[in-house]
């Protein structure tokens, strides 16, 4: 089937990255939310990168106001009902996300697409509650979206091929490289990070080395772009642990359980850069390490 309309569920971090890709390659989106605020700040925030990169030359002002008008919002999702394609960015949460899926299932025009861009969760039981088990899958797109090349195409245990085929081509029209993963908790990166993250957090709370040092030695030693605690802060310690049960639960791996210390800093509402505090401390305007 050809994608041309697209549709995206929920407009925080990873969704609003989404839709601004998205819309970015041609694509016409409708972003929605629960409430009308959150996705006029989503906008807002997309709005405010596209500008950076008309400041630094990467992009021609007109591209801008291209993609921003390539992008509408509604807070009913009703309006995905002549969507080609609907990618869920909801809380990481099974029951919240089978939900959504059975509500769209029924709005839906029958040869949509239904993906979630889940880390962690399976795409089969995500899916489960639709009448179209064939045309769902998981489609992970890594943070932030805008930048980041990879993204997994998760495979449920229903999955057809031509769903994954489309969705494969459709990656590509983004000017992304897709990976096909077979129904597993977390894919391919998620389960390898997660453990590695863990294992940092434990290095740190043993006294092994600071936080800094163990940031710095994976970038430097281990080619990371950004170190194991500074992504825990970025992504956000809640939703770090949130993950690790997950994977702990679904696998029965001890790797996978995260430290004791990261449910205190929970408890006490250091959640990383959203909170102001992590395994580091953050200027809440600037989001720079102090």
């Amino acid at each position: 089937m050809g994608i041309e309309r697209i549709g995206v569920l929920g407009s925080g971090l990873m969704g609003s990255g989404i839709a601004h890709t998205v819309a970015q390659a041609g694509y016409q989106v409708l972003l929605a939310d629960v409430d009308e605020s959150i996705v006029n700040k989503a906008v807002s925030g997309i709005t405010r990168r596209l500008k950076s990169q008309v400041e630094k030359g990467k992009l021609a002002i007109e591209e801008q106001e291209a993609i921003l008008h390539r992008i509408n919002t509604t807070t009913s999702m009703e309006e995905f009902a002549s969507a080609d394609l609907v990618i869920e960015a909801v809380v990481e949460d099974v029951v919240v996300k089978r939900k959504m899926f059975g509500e769209l299932d029924r709005i839906c025009k029958p040869a949509a697409l239904l993906v979630s861009n889940t880390s962690t969760l399976s795409p089969t039981e995500i899916g489960a509650p639709t009448k179209r088990v064939g045309q769902t899958a998981g489609l992970h797109f890594f943070n932030p979206a805008p930048v980041m090349k990879l993204v997994e195409v998760i495979r449920g245990l229903g999955t057809a091929d031509e769903t994954v085929a489309t969705l494969k081509e459709f990656v590509v029209s983004l000017g992304k490289a897709p990976v096909v993963v077979y129904d597993s908790p977390g894919g391919i990166v998620s389960r390898i990070q997660i453990a590695a993250r863990n294992e940092a957090v434990r290095m740190f709370v043993e006294g092994v080395a600071s936080a800094e040092d163990i940031d710095t030695a994976m970038k430097l030693g281990a080619g990371w772009p950004m170190g194991p605690l500074a992504l825990i802060d970025l992504i956000g310690v809640d939703l770090h642990v949130t993950n690790s049960d997950s994977l702990a639960q679904e696998l029965g791996a001890e790797r996978f359980r995260p430290h004791t210390y990261m449910r205190k800093m929970v408890r006490a509402g250091y959640f990383g850069q959203k909170a102001g505090r992590g395994f580091y401390s953050y200027d809440q305007v600037s989001d720079r390490k102090k």
